[in-house]
């Protein structure tokens, strides 16, 4: 991989591992999501147009950083990128979130609008959350029941359990059958390259917490079912490009259309056809000319 891994110790007490790989004037700052760490922006770093410079933190508790104090929310992991980016020196950068990174993304945009030359969603949760569902008694979804608390999703039969007890054995077997058929349903990783991002996901610490704050973020004008919206996304400045595949299975078009509605014209969205929640996978050429035609415009 094309990045030196460092790290920073920040002021609230968390050592946060990240990847660095050196280029041009310009930084692109990239936020990783649930279950993976900075090591899966892997083909970015070895990859994308060499004019700009790119950092990615490991999230607390994920990769290589700490996990001293646990999560509660989204806002915690945009306070501590603010320590991060402070800690580097870094005024202003673009800010790249992916998945549940693009909740972290928007709610830093929000919080430190001056740090954020342009926002850029990658199959992004929504600005109301990443809903979690109840499921019956046969093992069916039911989505006129929204889990509420952090003790519903610990109880989580779809989820939470078998995940935790997957990483808690360390079976990367069961972990690859469910990326197959969620990040991966269009294209895999080449072998190699899979068998480490598994284990890059069994240093996840902060599963039960990341689940509850998904379930919780909410920065629209209305409810989600859980908690009333903050309206922060008023807050955000920066130009916007939102990147979906038609093929992601993980966040839905109507989560898109979410953020699309709630930043009331703010914000402009791509799709990228046949992929799915992984374009670095599934068409990384596709990915990178968005981008690129994004922050050069």
């Amino acid at each position: 991989m094309n990045a030196i891994l460092q790290s920073v110790q920040l002021p609230n007490g968390e050592t946060i591992a990240y990847r660095k790989r050196a280029g041009g004037e310009e930084t692109i700052c990239l936020v990783h999501g649930n279950m993976i760490s900075s090591y899966h922006w892997d083909i970015m770093f070895d990859h994308f147009d060499d004019r700009y410079t790119l950092i990615a933190p490991d999230l607390r508790g994920q990769g290589k950083s700490s996990y001293v104090n646990p999560i509660n929310s989204l806002n915690d992991f945009a306070n501590d990128l603010k320590a991060f980016v402070d800690t580097l020196k870094l005024p202003i950068f673009h800010l790249m979130g992916w998945s549940m990174g693009g909740g972290i993304a928007m709610q830093f945009a929000s919080t430190y609008a001056s740090h954020v030359n342009k926002l850029i969603l990658v199959s992004s949760m929504s600005t109301r959350g990443y809903p979690f569902f109840k499921v019956n008694a046969f093992g069916k979804t039911d989505y006129r029941k929204r889990l509420k608390s952090k003790e519903e999703i610990k109880n989580d039969r779809a989820r939470y359990i078998p995940i935790s007890n997957a990483y808690e054995s360390k079976n990367t077997a069961f972990l690859e059958q469910i990326l197959n058929v969620t990040m991966y349903p269009v294209n895999k990783p080449k072998r190699s390259r899979y068998r480490a991002y598994l284990e890059d996901i069994l240093q996840q610490r902060n599963l039960l917490e990341v689940y509850n704050a998904m379930n919780r973020f909410n920065i629209s004008h209305q409810s989600n079912g859980v908690v009333e919206g903050t309206k922060e996304v008023d807050k955000i400045h920066a130009p916007t490009l939102l990147l979906w595949g038609d093929k992601d299975v993980i966040v839905s078009r109507e989560m898109q259309e979410e953020i699309i509605q709630d930043f009331n014209g703010r914000a402009n969205m791509r799709i990228l056809k046949n992929v799915g929640h992984s374009p670095l996978i599934d068409d990384f050429t596709s990915f990178e000319r968005e981008v690129l035609q994004f922050l050069t415009a």
